[in-house]
């Protein structure tokens, strides 16, 4: 055999060589990547089985003891006290200084009363209150003739009173009659109802010509 056959013959088994260590190395690596080092125990935490294992110190005779029952007293709480009975608004009159001293009772309890500030005004009524009268706003001088039927007023086309402009919600307002005098009830709108410069927040009296505010128009109830 010549040296360059030779020679080349031991190039063949070092490449060789190297290829298997290097895939040996490969392997390896990916076992470590697989499978994971196998993991030591360390003495701290042998000795803290050993701990574990150990008996406990049994519980003191007090520990054990059941907790004091609860007198029959503290176990059902005293039953409250009944407030006081509500004095009649009417009987405190209207120079008490009772917060509900003043305030208009309904005596059928379906409709609450709002007293307002109109003070000794007469209200107004089926009997005495014939019309209503448009005071200001775009239809100025228009009179409309009240019916025993309830009146709506709104942007609605549906209503008693058409009242059309920014201010005014589409069911806005409603004048009724309740015990022959005549209520103005506010439907939820949005900018309010309002009765002698006073925000209408329930169903309140009408006193006779008296400023009652819709949107941009304001009316009256007359003769």
């Amino acid at each position: 055999m010549n040296p360059s056959s030779l020679t080349l013959l031991l190039l063949r088994i070092a490449f060789l060589i190297i290829l298997w260590v290097f895939v040996f190395v490969i392997v390896y690596a990916l076992r470590g990547d697989l499978f994971g080092t196998r993991a030591k125990k360390l003495p701290e935490a042998a000795a803290g089985g050993q701990a574990s294992r150990a008996p406990s110190t049994p519980p003191s005779s007090a520990a054990l003891a059941p907790p004091p029952a609860a007198s029959p007293a503290a176990a059902f709480p005293a039953a409250p006290q009944p407030p006081p009975p509500l004095e009649d608004p009417e009987e405190l009159g209207s120079g008490s200084e009772h917060p509900l001293a003043g305030l208009a009772i309904d005596r059928t309890g379906s409709v609450p009363v709002v007293p307002t500030a109109s003070g000794k005004r007469t209200h107004a009524t089926v009997f005495n209150a014939s019309k209503l009268v448009i005071t200001g706003g775009p239809r100025t001088g228009v009179e409309y003739e009240l019916t025993a039927e309830p009146l709506t007023i709104g942007r609605s086309s549906e209503s008693g009173l058409v009242i059309r402009d920014d201010y005014t919600s589409t069911h806005h307002a409603r004048l009724m009659l309740w015990n022959n005098e005549w209520m103005l009830q506010d439907l939820d709108s949005t900018n309010g109802t309002y009765l002698d410069g006073e925000r209408v927040t329930a169903p309140a009296q009408i006193p006779l010509d008296t400023p009652i505010k819709v949107g941009m128009t304001t009316f009256e109830l007359r003769r």
